[in-house]
């Protein structure tokens, strides 16, 4: 088995959050998502695949082995309650909560990680709506309906909100645009104009960008 290095977690978590999205996850595909050169990546793929930590046998791309998943949960678990925690206890923002537990992440024990999720009353989701895994047992990464693909005149309740852009998450929390908050929808502006919602009786146009951030359930009509 690969030694979980930090690398090694960061290209297992990079794994799931791709396929979770239906993605047959390529390299092109993780050199983007890391930020890293395709030769490098391939290097990193060949030596994960020695592990049997992700398969390539379908020809297409590449997919995690059920031991490769169950490190990409180990360490996405423990990203998502130190985010949880950072937000609870310590009062960070939910715009710089994501790339604070990036760094404490493969540093955290498992006995510190029961102690912070038995403390915070063992959390299911973190700030952003993201479900946490638990320690044993199915996980499910259901990311429900984008708002962009909401039709007018909706109401919408927020479940998740995606971490990647940290200046769009203070835009959105500005607005009261967070997990559990009720947005009614209205027509889009035409030509790719912004969609306008209005949210604690509040209106506030966004642009298509930002509604390709946000996800939930509709509950009716306006």
């Amino acid at each position: 088995m690969t030694a979980m290095s930090r690398a090694t977690e960061d290209y297992l978590k990079a794994v799931y959050h791709l396929g979770t999205h239906g993605d047959t996850v390529t390299t092109g595909m993780l050199a983007q998502e890391l930020g890293v050169s395709s030769p490098s990546v391939s290097a990193m793929v060949k030596r994960l695949e020695d592990g049997e930590l992700i398969d390539r046998s379908d020809g297409r791309g590449f997919r995690l082995t059920d031991a490769g998943e169950r490190e990409a949960l180990r360490v996405i678990r423990r990203h998502r309650l130190l985010e949880t925690f950072l937000a609870r206890a310590l009062d960070v923002p939910w715009d710089e909560v994501h790339a604070e537990a990036e760094l404490l992440e493969h540093a955290l024990s498992d006995r510190l990680e029961e102690r912070i999720d038995a403390a915070l009353g063992h959390p299911t989701h973190d700030p952003h709506g993201d479900p946490i895994p638990p320690r044993d047992g199915p996980h499910s990464e259901s990311w429900g309906v984008p708002l962009e693909a909401v039709p007018p005149g909706s109401r919408f309740r927020v479940e998740r909100v995606s971490d990647r852009d940290s200046a769009a998450l203070r835009h959105l929390g500005q607005l009261g645009v967070l997990p559990g908050a009720l947005l009614d929808v209205e027509e889009p502006e035409p030509f790719g104009g912004p969609y306008w919602i209005t949210v604690d009786g509040l209106r506030h146009p966004l642009g298509i960008p930002l509604t390709r951030l946000v996800h939930g359930r509709i509950e009716g009509t306006a």
